[in-house]
């Protein structure tokens, strides 16, 4: 086991590495699309019982995203078994926490929603965000929470979920604070960290919670959390 958990923190390190690599500027003056960004955090098109817990790095965003009932990864609403809505967005990663309720053991438990979180991935240093929709990650990530909600909300097994209005919700965007980015977040009422790394807030309208962090701020966030076991390594 002490070996297992040598070689999983080894691994971190590594996906640290090649992520800082995936965010700087190649030769040729240009950036790494989204998708070399998004296959380090989650591989594409795929969904949680089609990839082994090793192949996601959800722990880069935020170490509790490894704890999901269900999760969708660049795949439309419509194709979202959990949520039987009948839209063609595509979300870069949702997940979707479904909490057991062993109330009613005797007559079947119920699933409540626990929470809803979509992750929104955007091109290294990309500096073109506009107010529309397609061009504003903040507004894309609320709409799809909006989506889900509307839909009637159901487990890949088929059971209704309850008080999907009320379910709390968790919007993530990873872009690099470009000028528009930064004008994009503060017309959304964002406020920005202690370090301007980054940016958020809570909306009332959608009640959800908003976080835009900047590549930098990710990697080094991902740096500290671990930096124990690391060090512990010799790495």
């Amino acid at each position: 086991k002490m070996s297992d958990l040598a070689s999983y923190v080894s691994h971190r390190k590594v996906v640290l590495d090649f992520f800082l690599r995936a965010i700087e500027r190649h030769r040729d003056g240009k950036y790494s699309q989204e998708s070399i960004v998004h296959q380090l955090i989650m591989p594409m098109q795929v969904e949680s019982d089609e990839i082994k817990v090793e192949d996601a790095n959800l722990w880069l965003i935020d170490e509790r995203l490894a704890f999901h009932r269900y999760l969708g990864s660049d795949k439309t609403l419509l194709s979202m078994p959990v949520t039987g809505a009948n839209e063609t967005l595509e979300p870069d990663i949702t997940c979707l926490n479904i909490y057991d309720n062993p109330i009613l053991v005797n007559e079947g438990q119920q699933l409540p929603l626990a929470s809803i979180t979509v992750v929104e991935i955007k091109r290294p240093m990309r500096n073109d965000f506009k107010e529309v929709e397609k061009d504003n990650p903040i507004e894309q990530a609320l709409l799809y929470i909006q989506k889900i909600r509307d839909g009637k909300i159901k487990t890949s097994g088929g059971r209704n979920i309850p008080q999907s209005d009320a379910t709390p919700a968790f919007c993530y965007i990873l872009a690099d604070l470009t000028p528009t980015m930064i004008n994009r977040a503060k017309l959304a009422g964002l406020k920005p960290t202690h370090d301007y790394m980054g940016y958020f807030g809570f909306n009332d309208s959608y009640k959800a919670y908003i976080e835009v962090i900047g590549f930098d701020q990710l990697i080094k966030s991902a740096k500290e959390r671990n930096r124990a076991f690391f060090d512990r390594l010799g790495l």
